[in-house]
Order: structure tokens, then C-alpha cells, then sequence
């Protein structure tokens, strides 16, 4: 995977190559806004180019269907990927199938099936970290699930600031404090690894640092610094894995059409206290305190009370609801639904193992 610095460092690569057929994954507001179309026409002026304008807010298998179906008649040698964590799932998962009858069974095994085309990936938000992860997010019948493997991660990937300066304020909270859960969850995953918890840190630190700016005041600088600080969160869950918040945030989005970042943020505190207060249980071979401390340190905190202060501080910066009531959720009347669809895997990476007694009480109570 090949990072692209600058963005006219695009048209030196793929200007003189042979890549004759392009096709552009984006969002047609973003795509616009951010005057992407005016950049790509001028680089690409010579070139054949395709554009499939996603219609969903999350990817959705139906939809999914239908670019697989436009790629494989255009046949292109590239794809770039514009746009938010949505279209960077369409993009990867189009570049390694084509449409067949037993496409959804392939899909769900992570069995490619054809020859992978060419992904660069261009975010314009500052939140998934999906232009440096192996995994991709694909949805059946309102169901999360990822599909994995090396082969689906974009070839070349470019931060570019100007592409984040359009997006509105409601994007920028939620992508940017889904980066901040993506750097916590990574640092308590059992599949924490020294590299992982280097760019975790890495990657917190910078977030730390910018997030308050960015909202309240964006600009290139600000906006560059969150998009190095998601990029660090990718690379880190790319090796460990979320956990337990995001586990829990797919049902809140599918069903309640609640934002991602918005819905991880629903219960990253509990998150936190439940591990902080049950670390008696935990089943890593890292101690918990040390995370806790790191922890700590980085957000200028000295306890898990102050944590939690601080965590509820960002969320209420970035005007995200936190009372479920009024997001339309009485969770006595939700909760089996909720649980239904909370995503095992990720959940299975929680460094202390919850059963169903346990999620709804940490959804509760915590």
C-alpha cells in the first residue's frame, strides 16, 4: 500500500500509465463540494471516466450489487474511492467481485473471487480510517458484516485537506470521534499488538490535540492533522480490531439510523468504566492499568472519573445526543433487538468477556 503525499503527485502517477477506464465511488454532494470533479478533470482529461454516486448512508448488499453490476460492464483498471467510510466499503469490496449467483455466499466467507482492480482512496471526511484497513463493512438486511483479507486494502491512499473543508459540522463530529473510539478501542483490544498500540497512541495524541480546533474552528492545517490522526486509528485497528463500542453501535445505526461515530459514542464511556471496574477479569496478557494509564497521560486526566468527564466533555464540543430517549431508543422496548445484532467478533475482542446480563446493564447503568 502506497501512501500519495500531494495531491498533484496523482497525476504524475496515473496521467502517463495505461489506465485507459476509471471509475469514481463517491457521493455526489461531497463529490461536488469539495470540487473533487474539478481536480480529476483536469488530471484525467484523456481518460474514460466512470461515476456511480452511492444512495445509501450505509453500505447496503442491494446497493452494492448494483456497482459490481456497472463495473463489470465498464470493465475500469482503476477505481478511486471519494468520499466518507460508505463509499470506501463499496469501493473495496467492487474491487475484488464480480456479480455471480453465489456472490452473497462469497462475500460472506471472504472468498474473492477475480482478479483486484486498482483502489485509490481519497477520504473526505476525518473519521474511518477505511483508507489503511484490510476490512471493508457490508450490510444484509440491516445485519453488519465485514468482509476481510489483505487483498481488499486500497492500493494508494491520499490525505488532501482542501477535500475536508466543505464537509458540514455533524459529519466532522461524528467521523472525528469515531476516529477517537477507534485509537481508545485499539489500545484494550485482545489483539493489541506493540505496533498497533504505537499507532493507536500515535494517532489519540494527534486527535487529542486537534479535535476541540477542528470543530470549533476548521481550517487546512486542523483538518490535515485529523486526517493523519484517523489514518494512524485505521492502521491501528487494521491489526486489533474495535471492540466492544463498535460492536454494539451497528444495531443503533442500522435500525435508529443513528451516524457511526454518533452511535459508537452511545457507549464509550461504559465502555471504559466497565473495564476500568472489572479488571479483575480481564483475559489479556497486558495489564489493563498500564492501558488505563497511557490512557490517562494522553488525555490529561488522572482518574477514571476525570476520563469520563472528559470523554462526556468532546461529546457534548461535538454536540452528540447521548439520551436515548431522544434518539428514539427506550431500550426495555429495544434492547433484544439491539442485542440480535450486536457484531460477536468485535465484541469477542473486549479484554473482559460480557455476556447478555452484562451488555444490558453496561447500557443501563454505567
Amino acid at each position: 500500500m502506497s501512501e500519495i503525499k500531494k495531491k498533484n503527485d496523482i497525476e504524475k502517477i496515473f496521467k502517463s500509465s495505461k489506465i485507459e477506464n476509471i471509475l469514481f465511488i463517491t457521493g455526489k454532494n461531497s463529490f461536488y463540494k469539495t470540487k473533487a470533479n474539478e481536480f480529476f478533470k483536469k488530471i484525467f482529461k484523456n481518460k474514460k471516466k466512470f461515476y456511480y454516486f452511492k444512495k445509501n448512508r450505509i453500505p447496503e448488499f442491494e446497493e452494492l450489487k448494483q456497482i459490481i453490476q456497472f463495473k463489470d460492464r465498464i470493465k475500469p483498471a482503476l477505481i478511486i474511492a471519494v468520499g466518507g467510510g460508505c463509499v470506501m466499503d463499496y469501493a473495496k469490496i467492487v474491487s475484488v467481485y464480480k456479480l455471480g449467483k453465489n456472490l452473497k455466499e462469497k462475500i460472506l466467507s471472504s472468498d474473492f473471487n477475480t482478479e483486484k482492480i486498482k483502489v485509490l482512496a481519497i477520504p473526505t471526511t476525518a473519521g474511518s480510517g477505511a483508507e489503511s484497513t484490510s476490512n471493508a463493512v457490508i450490510y444484509f438486511n440491516y445485519k453488519k458484516h465485514s468482509v476481510e483479507g489483505f487483498k481488499i486494502k486500497p492500493d494508494y491512499f491520499c490525505l488532501i485537506s482542501d477535500f475536508l473543508l466543505s464537509s458540514n459540522f455533524k459529519i466532522d463530529a461524528s467521523s472525528g470521534f469515531d476516529a477517537i473510539s477507534q485509537s481508545i478501542e485499539s489500545l484494550f483490544s485482545l489483539k493489541s499488538t506493540p505496533q498497533s498500540f504505537e499507532y493507536a497512541t500515535r494517532g489519540l495524541k494527534i486527535l487529542n490535540q486537534n479535535f476541540f480546533k477542528f470543530l470549533k474552528n476548521k481550517n487546512k492545517i486542523n483538518s490535515h492533522q485529523m486526517m493523519v490522526g484517523a489514518n494512524l486509528a485505521g492502521k491501528a485497528i487494521n491489526i486489533s480490531k474495535t471492540t466492544l463500542p463498535h460492536a454494539i453501535s451497528y444495531p443503533f445505526t442500522s435500525y435508529f439510523k443513528i451516524p457511526h461515530g454518533h452511535a459508537v459514542s452511545l457507549t464509550l464511556n461504559k465502555f471504559l468504566k466497565f473495564n476500568y471496574f472489572n479488571q479483575s477479569r480481564s483475559k489479556k496478557n497486558f495489564l489493563l492499568k498500564k492501558r488505563f494509564d497511557t490512557l490517562f497521560s494522553i488525555t490529561n486526566t488522572k482518574n477514571i472519573f476525570e476520563l469520563d468527564e472528559y470523554v462526556d466533555s468532546i461529546k457534548k464540543t461535538a454536540k452528540l445526543e447521548q439520551r436515548f430517549a431522544h434518539l428514539n431508543i427506550e431500550i426495555n422496548r429495544d434492547f433484544n433487538l439491539i442485542a440480535r445484532n450486536i457484531n460477536e467478533s468485535r465484541l469477542m475482542n473486549n479484554p473482559i468477556k460480557l455476556n447478555i446480563v452484562d451488555i444490558k446493564h453496561l447500557i443501563t447503568n454505567f
